[in-house]
């Protein structure tokens, strides 16, 4: 069952790193749909193999100097996402805390799914789309707030969302803007994994399952960004239509179970 971690983590982070959603829109679902964890823990685990991959490739792209993190935007959108990523946590705990695990999965799920649809239809359409291009800091603040809040709160680290939001608020081209996201994605999960290790709320994990989701993520990152670098910006955004709608049907299948 062990290995099954570290697959998973291995497999969502290699996607992750080439479509620029950090993995954990995978990572989450896959392991409700396995039974591997309960609803808390498997948002924790998420959260840290999608925090090693988005440090890997964030911290290859200022090395490489490529020049496609553009901090002016994305530094105040990231901000407002490490906000709104703790935001997401309080409002996951509390409804936690009102409910049964069970029913918070189902919200999960259903959320999740419906952000995921939305998304889909405008990767589809977003060629017939006009960007609006914006740029003051309060704007990309704000927005960073609304990402942050839903990925933390989803447990998933980094959504496919990220990637529309780039590409219709900031008008960011594919390659650009999983870069950005990825970066996006390594704030949000910064602040979230300090709150949660200096308040004492980490799930009771084995720290060998954590060490696979790391060792996955890391690898995975490494791998996905090699597989960028080949892949034409058409076969990115052929691949990311692909998983979205896998996402969909992970969240159908795992709402049933819930049921």
């Amino acid at each position: 069952m062990n290995l099954l971690f570290f697959l998973i983590a291995l497999g969502a982070s290699v996607i992750g790193g080439i479509c620029g959603i950090g993995g954990g829109v995978l990572m989450k679902p896959l392991m409700d749909l396995l039974g591997l964890a309960d609803v808390d823990a498997a948002s924790f685990l998420s959260s840290c193999s999608v925090f090693v991959m988005s440090l890997y490739n964030v911290s290859r792209s200022f090395l490489d100097r490529s020049g496609t993190i553009d901090l002016k935007t994305t530094f105040p959108l990231a901000a407002g996402a490490a906000a709104g990523g703790l935001l997401g946590n309080q409002i996951f705990s509390a409804i936690c805390g009102a409910i049964s695990l069970r029913i918070a999965g189902i919200v999960q799920s259903l959320c999740l799914m419906l952000l995921t649809i939305a998304t889909l239809f405008y990767t589809v359409k977003k060629n017939t789309i006009h960007p609006i291009h914006i740029r003051s800091a309060s704007g990309c603040v704000v927005i960073g707030i609304a990402l942050g809040c839903a990925s933390s709160f989803l447990g998933i680290g980094g959504g496919p969302f990220n990637m529309a939001v780039l590409h219709y608020f900031f008008g960011m081209g594919t390659k650009i803007a999983v870069a950005n996201s990825l970066f996006i994605i390594l704030l949000s999960q910064s602040t979230n994994l300090a709150k949660s290790f200096l308040s004492g709320s980490i799930p009771t994990i084995s720290p060998f399952v954590i060490f696979l989701m790391v060792l996955g993520g890391i690898a995975g990152g490494a791998i996905g960004r090699k597989c960028s670098k080949r892949l034409s910006a058409a076969s990115v955004d052929k691949l990311f239509i692909g998983l979205q709608l896998v996402i969909v049907l992970i969240c159908l299948w795992n709402t049933a179970n819930f049921l």
